[in-house]
């Protein structure tokens, strides 16, 4: 791969350009990964696990765990938080094994400097004990989820992703406990990492996040303003998965327009789980947290 498409691949994944269409096929190691991430953002996630399954297996450690955690991620946004689970365990014992917890660069690393962009040892690191606080939320495991942030804080530096992602799942923690008002610090948090950040795709998602928890605070106005930033870019950049969460929550700030938000997101949603894996869809199907039916958050029964 040319440094130019390194750097066209790169920006589909975390940069500016999430609305590229990337390789399906003949690519693999970290282009792969980068290109399952694009695929992912889009919502396209029978072909981005085609791409991860083969990094997971593959004999690089710190890809590995990159490639799980972005599986994992899939896997929670169709609401299988368990599934999830088990993915981001396998990237931290594949970091773990190579003697890659403690923040210790891998020689891929050290081979290639440009790894510090964000995918690195310590960002698989920071990626795979997030996640494993995300899925413990979904799974009503609080005590744990904050167990994880801490770890993940006092491990080293996991990058720019890091800082962006420990505010929404900060924030996630909170409003699960039912605290809104200590989600509002973590999630401007999240918004404030990501101004700062090149990546258009977790700009958008971090204004989702600040949008749920200024609702919940009772700030109507501000709420709506940031949901529909959210839904502005995911719409201009094809961002899917953004789409149907963002419709739901408008439809309950904007209840006169809560008809049009519930059907555009219905749409969504089935775009979604159309390009899912069978393995995505039956988790989305058995989720208590993906509305597969009415569009209420509820058991889907």
């Amino acid at each position: 791969m040319s440094d130019h498409d390194r750097e066209r691949a790169w920006a589909a994944a975390f940069g500016s350009e999430p609305g590229e269409h990337p390789p399906r096929v003949g690519v693999s190691g970290r282009a792969g990964w980068l290109a399952a991430v694009t695929l992912g953002g889009q919502g396209r996630y029978a072909a981005a696990a085609a791409l991860l399954w083969p990094v997971i297996s593959g004999a690089d450690p710190v890809l590995a765990a990159l490639a799980a955690a972005t599986l994992a991620a899939h896997r929670r946004q169709l609401g299988g938080h368990a599934a999830a689970r088990e993915l981001d365990a396998v990237g931290l014992r594949r970091l773990a094994e190579a003697g890659l917890v403690a923040g210790k660069r891998s020689p891929q690393d050290q081979r290639e400097p440009a790894a510090a962009d964000g995918t690195d040892a310590a960002a698989a690191r920071s990626d795979v004990l997030l996640g494993l606080a995300a899925d413990a939320i979904g799974l009503g495991r609080l005590r744990e989820a904050r167990t994880l942030i801490g770890i993940e804080s006092a491990s080293g530096d996991g990058g720019w992703r890091a800082g962006i992602k420990r505010g929404w799942v900060a924030a996630e923690v909170e409003l699960a406990a039912g605290h809104p008002a200590a989600a509002e610090a973590p999630a401007r948090a999240a918004k404030a990492a990501a101004r700062r950040s090149p990546s258009v795709r977790l700009l958008a998602k971090s204004d989702l996040v600040l949008g749920v928890v200024l609702a919940g605070v009772g700030d109507r106005r501000e709420a709506v303003r940031a949901i529909t930033d959210c839904l502005a870019v995911s719409i201009t950049h094809g961002l899917v998965p953004l789409r149907w969460p963002s419709r739901i929550v408008l439809a309950d700030l904007e209840p006169e327009r809560a008809s049009r938000h519930r059907s555009a997101a219905g749409i969504d949603l089935d775009c979604v789980l159309r390009h899912a894996d069978p393995v995505g869809r039956a988790l989305a199907a058995a989720s208590p947290w993906v509305p597969t039916s009415g569009f209420d958050l509820g058991p889907n029964r």
